[in-house]
Formats: structure tokens, C-alpha cells, sequence
């Protein structure tokens, strides 16, 4: 199995840790976040991965050459502009599909910037057993930006902001928060945890140019009908380490033996 690790942002919300160094290299109880990501997606059996880069990149290109990758097939793609999720999915799109003879083989995407206990070989299941386009890992809990996902967990729509009405979609276009569906069924609003389990045949669905983020073509897709999961993670431990606060925490979880 390929991976993506997205580690190409300018992690602002760290500074003054990113006043030197990448997101990547930041250091939680004495490992750098890339490492952490790398040797946990190793631990459930990826061994070739391709490295967003931007910001200090040159840092992050020394730092796997010095650590032999870690072990592991590990390619860069160098964003001279950031490209967002998407954008940089597709940048790299070229990794996933090199091989003929594997392009059914789902890939992952991890933010380099999660620590999570989440079972990836299970999440791994559910997306094959389920034939889904993509499986978003998510959680109940608080967010601004949640997604709205239907009994059937298949995503509906999201929300941007505590206040605003929801974006919602149907088999064939995007609907207000008064449409018939929004009135006839309970959405879920459940917050993205940054892991996400697809398809190679999503990639050349990413008819998007330039810099987007992958959700809003998720939406597009759920709307022409692919299958846009959610895989519930509730009970796996979780945490973005967006700021100097949540590293702290997230050391203090170690020693408490929340995390593995």
C-alpha cells in the first residue's frame, strides 16, 4: 500500500517552533511529527510514500536522506506554490499510478500534523468491503468545519462556520438548507480527523486546476453519486498538533500511556 503524508504547509499556528524548520520537523517528546507519521504508517504495512514539501523543504529533503527514508520507498513533491490537498494530490497523483498492475491498490493520505491510535487496517476494511471512491476518517466531536454525512454514511455536505447553513448535496446538484433533503433526513455532523483511505480511480476525477482542497471535489463526487464514507473513530484517541498547546498535551498523553 502507497501513502501521501501532506506536510507541505507553512504551520503558522506553531510559530515561533516553524520560525526554522517545517511542520514536519517539529518535535513531540523527542521525535519529529514526520517520523512519528512514517514509522506508524510502516507499522500497518506501507513501505512506499511520497512527501508534499514547501516551506524549508530543503530541511525535510536532508533530514530523509540522513534517516535512509526511515527505511522505506520515499519520494518528494516540491510545491513551489502551495497547492491545498487536492491540488497537491494531484501534483502527485503520478506516484500512485505508475505501476499498471497495482492500480486498483487503495492509497492513504495522513496530515503530518495528527497523532492518532486509529486502525488503519480497519479502516483499510471497511473502504474495500464498502467498494467506496474514498473513506474519510472522522469523530464526534467539536469542529467549525463539520461534515454532514446520511444513515448510510455517505457524505451530504458540510458546514463552514457555527453559524452558517449548511451546504448540502443531492444525486445531482448542491441544495439549499431548506431542500427536501435536508427535511427529510438527519444529517450527521462529524468532524475530519485528516486520515483518508481512496481509490486510484479518484485521481483522475480531479478535474479541479491549481490550488483547492479536496473536499469540495468529495462534494462533487458525492453528488454525481460515488461513494464519499465516513469510517467512525470515536473510540481511537486523536489530536491535531496545529499549536504549540496540543504538543504539549499530546507529550503529556505519552507519559501517560494514552497513546501506544
Amino acid at each position: 500500500m502507497k501513502a501521501m503524508v501532506l506536510a507541505a504547509g507553512l504551520g503558522t499556528r506553531l510559530r515561533p517552533l516553524t520560525d526554522d524548520r517545517p511542520k514536519a520537523l517539529v518535535e513531540l517528546s523527542g521525535r519529529t511529527l514526520l517520523e512519528i507519521t512514517l514509522s506508524r504508517l510502516r507499522t500497518f504495512g506501507v513501505t512506499e510514500v511520497i512527501v508534499n514539501v514547501h516551506h524549508f523543504a530543503d530541511q525535510v529533503i536532508a533530514y530523509l536522506k540522513s534517516h535512509n527514508n526511515f527505511g522505506m520507498r520515499i519520494e518528494i513533491s516540491r510545491e513551489e506554490v502551495l497547492l491545498d490537498t487536492g491540488g497537491g494530490l494531484k501534483k502527485a497523483a503520478w506516484f500512485f499510478l505508475e505501476d499498471p498492475k497495482n492500480l486498483d491498490e487503495p492509497l492513504l493520505l495522513h496530515n503530518v500534523d495528527v497523532i492518532s491510535t486509529i486502525d488503519l487496517r480497519a479502516m483499510l476494511q471497511f473502504h474495500t468491503e464498502n467498494h467506496a471512491l474514498a473513506t474519510l476518517a472522522v469523530q464526534s466531536r467539536e469542529t467549525s468545519r463539520p461534515l454532514l454525512f446520511d444513515d448510510h454514511h455517505q457524505l451530504r455536505g458540510r458546514r463552514i462556520g457555527p453559524d452558517a447553513k449548511p451546504e448540502l448535496v443531492s444525486s445531482t446538484a448542491v441544495l439549499s438548507s431548506n431542500s427536501p433533503l435536508a427535511t427529510r433526513h438527519s444529517l450527521l455532523p462529524l468532524a475530519f480527523s485528516g486520515i483518508h483511505i481512496m481509490s486510484p480511480r479518484l485521481l483522475p476525477m480531479l478535474t479541479e486546476e491549481g490550488v483547492f482542497s479536496i473536499i469540495p471535489s468529495y462534494l462533487r463526487l458525492s453528488a454525481q453519486g460515488e461513494k464519499i464514507l465516513a469510517f467512525r473513530t470515536d473510540q481511537y484517541y486523536w489530536r491535531d498538533l496545529g499549536r504549540p498547546a496540543d504538543l504539549a498535551q499530546a507529550a503529556l498523553d505519552l507519559q501517560q500511556n494514552t497513546l501506544p
